[in-house]
């Protein structure tokens, strides 16, 4: 397959530990608001979304205690946890990583927030960075 499959950066996640204190410090230090807030079981996460621009921060948060961020918070601490790029075609661009070596969580596209349809790619095949494929 030839051409970009990326179109541009969605949104960068950042693990927290207390979302309320995250949304207000983005709030008072940078006059950022949430424009979305979401919470998504099938994760096991509550997230806030503030726009910058045409892209997002990603602000989440675990809700059960064996949820990945829960896991990633308890081993690593908040911070910068996955980056999720833009994609028009998410089935497309997740046969593209197989073709090329990478792996896969997600072995098919599936829902994610917004309505999007999002997969996820493996940090050990993607230079140690968590990946979100992201198709609105």
């Amino acid at each position: 397959m030839s051409g970009l499959l990326l179109t541009e950066i969605d949104h960068v996640a950042i693990a927290v530990s207390d979302l309320e204190a995250a949304i207000a410090y983005y709030r008072d230090t940078f006059g950022a608001e949430v424009v979305h807030r979401e919470r998504v079981d099938s994760d096991g996460v509550e997230e806030a979304l503030i726009k910058v621009a045409d892209s997002y921060i990603q602000l989440l948060t675990p809700t059960t205690e064996t949820s990945p961020v829960a896991k990633y918070l308890a081993n690593k601490g908040e911070g910068l946890h996955h980056v999720g790029y833009r994609v028009a075609d998410c089935a497309a661009a997740l046969q593209s990583v197989k073709d090329h070596g990478g792996r896969t969580i997600d072995e098919a596209p599936r829902p994610g927030s917004r309505g999007t349809t999002v997969a996820f790619v493996h940090p050990k095949g993607a230079f140690g960075t968590l990946i979100e494929l992201v198709q609105e």
